[in-house]
């Protein structure tokens, strides 16, 4: 399963420079559990799983500008 940007932004694994990333690859995740936060426009948006698995692969690096749509994790349903 992909999880889709939805919305414009800067993409960040952390909540901070400084701390640890909210997922890596191979973590078990649930449903509802932060995997990272785009920020657009200065506002800091969480992004949440929708469905429990692991994460197979993180499709973006620390940083980078995503658009609409765009897949930015696997997830592979339990």
């Amino acid at each position: 399963m992909e999880v889709r940007a939805p919305i414009v932004g800067t993409f960040y694994r952390a909540p901070a420079p400084d701390a640890p990333p909210y997922v890596e690859e191979g973590d078990r995740v649930e449903k509802g559990q932060v995997l990272c936060i785009i920020e657009a426009m200065k506002l800091m948006n969480e992004i949440e799983s929708e469905v429990s698995g692991i994460v197979k692969k993180i499709l973006v690096k620390n940083g980078e500008p995503v658009e609409y749509g765009q897949p930015l994790f696997l997830i592979q349903p339990l």
